[in-house]
């Protein structure tokens, strides 16, 4: 699964490559409008890629387990969702689908870390410390 996290982390970093692409391309656009530059969005589309990013992420301050993600897709990532299984009735929006795909990427992520420390746990890899007091603790 560290593939998903790698994957999340290359779309947070795109996420913030895309920002300030956009901000030099309203830049660049005040000096040549006859050039008019592509999102990677409308890249990926024009090669017949699946694409998809996280554009936004929303966490509630007064609790910080809940939040949103905003994310964009275009028509070939939602074929390959659909011909992966994830729509499961004819009348499934795009968001629908998208968001059970991402739901099983969560679930996938937190099962890694919890088999990941489960497996540490076994194998004597893992530490305990207990704070005795006065500067002193003990790992074990």
């Amino acid at each position: 699964m560290n593939i998903v996290k790698n994957w999340l982390n290359r779309v947070k970093k795109k996420k913030n490559t895309q920002k300030q692409d956009s901000e030099n391309r309203i830049k660049d656009s005040n000096k040549s409008s006859a050039d008019p530059v592509k999102t990677e969005k409308q890249l990926a589309t024009e090669r017949g890629e699946p694409w998809v990013a996280i554009l936004s992420m929303d966490i509630d301050p007064n609790n910080l387990h809940q939040g949103a993600f905003e994310l964009d897709w275009n028509d070939k990532f939602i074929f390959n969702l659909i011909r992966a299984g994830y729509q499961l009735k004819k009348e499934d929006t795009d968001a629908e689908i998208v968001d059970r795909w991402f739901q099983n990427v969560c679930r996938h992520v937190v099962m890694e870390t919890y088999e990941q420390e489960e497996a540490m746990k076994k194998s004597g890899i893992y530490v305990r410390s207990t704070d005795l007091g006065d500067g002193r603790t003990e790992v074990s």
